[in-house]
């Protein structure tokens, strides 16, 4: 972790803490550095879900081919059909969220389809993780980081892997 630099001004992920606001979901178009493609038996079922329960809007649809999923800038998702339903992902898909939007992510989903969240939990990287696996069978982790307590188990888990701490 020597050779990095701060670059928190491109990401929309806001500073971790409990009055953390998320960003507005990001409509603009730009080339995606990017992006997951889901393959889906009932393209209008796997829409429902994750606008519904995970929180993305529709940001273009071309009927019977793709549908473009996004939350904030630089978490899209295509959505396209396919004639069978995919095997269970051994891959998770990562987006971030906020600590508020955790257990309302967690409601919506169960809502939408029981049974298909785990956690959340606190993970020792100083992280709150839901998994979620969505009706195409993809395996969707929102992450949500925690304020950092440099007297804590997760700030000595993060020094002992040489990751450089904030100064208190």
């Amino acid at each position: 972790m020597a050779d990095y630099y701060e670059a928190f001004e491109i990401s929309p992920v806001p500073p971790p803490g409990p009055d953390a606001t998320p960003p507005e979901i990001y409509r603009g178009i730009y080339g995606m550095p990017m992006f997951v493609t889901v393959p889906t038996p009932d393209l209008a079922a796997s829409v429902e879900f994750w606008t519904r329960g995970l929180g993305f809007i529709d940001l273009f649809t071309v009927p019977g081919q793709v549908t473009h999923l996004r939350r904030w800038a630089f978490q899209d998702a295509l959505l396209v059909p396919t004639d069978g339903l995919p095997a269970p992902s051994t891959v998770s898909i990562g987006f971030s969220c906020v600590l508020s939007q955790v257990d309302e992510i967690a409601q919506a989903c169960t809502a939408l389809v029981p049974g298909c969240t785990a956690g959340p939990r606190q993970m020792p990287w100083n992280t709150v993780e839901l998994e979620v696996i969505t009706p195409e069978n993809a395996r969707v982790v929102m992450t949500a980081a925690r304020p950092l307590d440099l007297d804590s188990a997760e700030a000595r888990y993060l020094e002992a892997n040489n990751f450089t701490l904030p100064k208190g």
